[in-house]
């Protein structure tokens, strides 16, 4: 069974890690065909309730890529900090 110090040490992991993560966008990035032939790189999110579509230019592809895992990761992050406050919480209630 873990300890107080253990959650504590694991928790203040994390938020170190979320701190490092970088620049974030939400989203996805797919190749889209031209009418005309060609492809074009395009971001799709959502955010505030609402859907958004943009372009990304070719030099850009890279940054944006980039940035959609950087969220990828800071979302793991925070779901990885709530299940360990969770359980430190039990903990604590259950006078461990």
């Amino acid at each position: 069974m873990k300890k107080h110090s253990d959650y504590e040490n694991e928790i203040e992991s994390v938020k170190q890690a979320l701190v490092e993560v970088g620049r974030i966008h939400p989203g996805s990035l797919s190749m889209q065909k031209r009418g005309r032939g060609g492809e074009y790189c395009q971001l799709s999110y959502s955010f505030a309730g609402k859907g958004h579509t943009l372009y990304v230019r070719e030099g850009d592809v890279a940054q944006v890529r980039e940035e959609v895992e950087n969220y990828r990761v800071f979302r793991s992050l925070v779901n990885e900090w709530i299940a360990l406050e969770i359980e430190y919480s039990r903990l604590r209630r259950s006078g461990s």
